[in-house]
């Protein structure tokens, strides 16, 4: 009995020094996934507590559950309105990427290293696939405001990569394990009962999944505990099967977290903490599979691999897939430095281990290696490579809290919570008067810890926190006049957009005639703003997206159902 004490005491005091190494992680810059597993090798058989793992079974189920909890989560936040700009380029480089990336990576570690073609091309496999646990967890750990085409395309591809590595790295073990029954036409038939498994159950999954949410009453507590219990059912039927599960599981979070949902606050509030708690374990559990002595032999070759993986792999294979999308040159390059592997290609060592091959343990350690370069050196440079690019845009709100309004079947009203600064621009304005959006109605005011009767009475002040009621088309009014314009300088909205907004319907004849500038190339002289820049961007315009007319720069501001409804203009070049 002492000793379940014991466990309990050793696993919760685990449980809080990882989540307060966040907070040194944030200070330093570090990687959070990297501080988990260098938490996991400090307690390994060669770190300070000398704890013996070797159970690669147990390590397989834990990433693979912890896995399909990120993936879940990260379908349950991706908006189907990334899709508009991300779909075609991100499945394309979630499967023809993967190929070039492993093939590429697999030709040359076998040329570099005398390996067979089989070996080159199974470690290639293994390390080809980006993770969307590492993806997910440093671009919102980090609070990264990406440009929507580039944000989407990463968070859609990690998410549904795995089957093509998964499928590569399957028929290269039993190529390896010398099993000639599963060779073109067999491997053909599980990579398609991979992916085709993988969106049915995730599909129609989603689809029970939210009609089974709304049609039930239950305790607000077990909402979230119904949406995981479907979610990781999704992931079971499609793997029993010889599905992808992890496909399934983040079709399934992405279809049932783009309807109308009861409890829905509770139910992304749950996940955001269990998704965390997830990459805590699966992280700490990998770092104590690890031998570190094992890695020193094999860090050459590692070395090799990470730096053929991402300076010359991972480049060429989005240079290839996302060339047909006419992606600017400054996305193609931060997509492809942001290749970062995390849990998958570990998990995917393992395979060559379960299945007994020959070398293998030099499979997992590879892999293992190279996912620790990947996150020292590509998630450790992550925001100033964005910021370098000009790909971070500034926050879509300023709010300090965003609730949406639980109530079935209704309008998507939220609560918006502004706490009013020094600076803010209605400061001193009497709440009565303030010129709010059509949708937006003020609720509370709370002053000193303690809610004002009359609110509309009352003039705002420092410190003040006002609540208000609002649909979310018309947040960013708010923010004009309750958030403080000052932010740092590669952020600031004026130098970021410029010192004019233009509307979206804006003519270029207009233009032409106001500011001397010629029409451009290809457009009509009464086209407006919002469809040359539409014509521009192939139809796939976010916000940020660029474009110079003589010695005009605009920068798309606004965009609402696909249309550019507003219009950064600043004269001159960018300072």
């Amino acid at each position: 009995m002492e000793l379940t004490y014991q466990l309990i005491l050793f696993g919760a005091a685990l449980l809080v020094v990882s989540i307060l190494a966040s907070v040194v992680s944030d200070r330093i810059g570090a990687p959070l996934l990297l501080v988990f597993l260098g938490i996991g090798m400090l307690l390994g058989e060669e770190g300070l507590f000398g704890i013996r793992f070797d159970d690669l079974q147990a390590a397989h189920l834990i990433g693979s559950l912890a896995l399909a909890v990120i993936l879940f989560d990260g379908g349950l936040r991706t908006q189907t309105s990334t899709f508009r700009v991300a779909l075609r380029p991100a499945l394309t480089l979630a499967t023809l990427g993967v190929a070039v990336t492993a093939g590429i990576t697999g030709a040359g570690l076998a040329w570099a290293l005398g390996l067979d073609w089989e070996q080159g091309a199974l470690l290639g496999a293994i390390v080809a696939s980006t993770d969307a646990a590492a993806v997910f967890g440093l671009l919102h750990a980090q609070g990264l405001a990406l440009k929507q085409r580039v944000a989407a395309t990463l968070e859609i591809e990690s998410g549904s990569n795995d089957p093509m590595a998964i499928f590569l790295t399957i028929v290269l073990v039993e190529i390896l394990a010398r099993q000639p029954d599963l060779l073109a036409a067999t491997a053909a038939v599980t990579f398609v009962q991979q992916l085709g498994l993988g969106v049915a159950f995730g599909v129609l999954g989603g689809i029970l999944l939210a009609q089974v949410i709304n049609r039930v009453t239950l305790s607000p507590g077990l909402y979230p505990l119904l949406a995981l219990g479907g979610g990781l059912a999704s992931f079971g039927g499609a793997a029993v099967l010889g599905g992808s599960g992890f496909l399934a599981v983040y079709l399934a979070g992405l279809i049932a977290g783009n309807r109308r949902l009861q409890a829905a606050q509770n139910i992304r509030r749950f996940h955001d903490g269990f998704a965390w708690l997830a990459q805590i374990t699966m992280f700490v559990v990998l770092g104590l599979l690890v031998t570190p002595s094992e890695l020193v032999p094999v860090a050459p070759q590692g070395l090799l691999a990470a730096a053929l993986l991402i300076l010359v792999a991972r480049p060429v294979a989005v240079v290839t897939t996302l060339a047909p999308f006419r992606f600017p040159w400054r996305e193609q390059l931060f997509i492809a430095w942001v290749g970062l592997r995390g849990a998958v290609p570990i998990i995917l060592g393992l395979f060559p281990l379960l299945a007994g091959i020959e070398q293998a343990e030099l499979f997992f350690n590879m892999a293992f290696f190279v996912v620790l370069v990947s996150l020292v050196v590509q998630g450790w440079t992550i925001a100033p490579a964005a910021r370098l690019l000009g790909l971070e845009v500034p926050p879509d709100s300023g709010a300090a809290q965003r609730q949406e309004i639980d109530v079935p079947h209704q309008t998507a009203y939220e609560f918006v919570v502004y706490r009013i600064t020094e600076d803010a621009p209605a400061l001193y304005e009497p709440v009565g008067r303030l010129s709010l959006p059509g949708s937006a109605q003020v609720v509370a005011l709370f002053r000193n810890g303690e809610a004002l009767r009359h609110p509309r009475r009352e003039v705002l002040r420092p410190r003040d926190y006002i609540y208000l009621l609002a649909l979310p088309a018309d947040i960013a009014d708010l923010d004009r006049l309750f958030v403080a314009p000052a932010r740092p300088a590669y952020l600031a909205d004026q130098r970021f957009f410029g010192e004019f907004t233009l509307d979206g319907e804006a003519r270029l004849i207009d233009l032409v005639t106001a500011y001397g500038i010629s029409v451009p190339s290809g457009a009509q002289p009464e086209e407006t703003l919002n469809a040359y820049l539409l014509w521009l961007f192939n139809n796939r315009a976010v916000v940020g997206d660029r474009v110079r007319i003589d010695n005009l720069q605009f920068t798309v501001r606004e965009m609402s159902d696909g249309r550019i409804t507003r219009v950064g203009m600043r004269i001159g070049r960018q300072g």
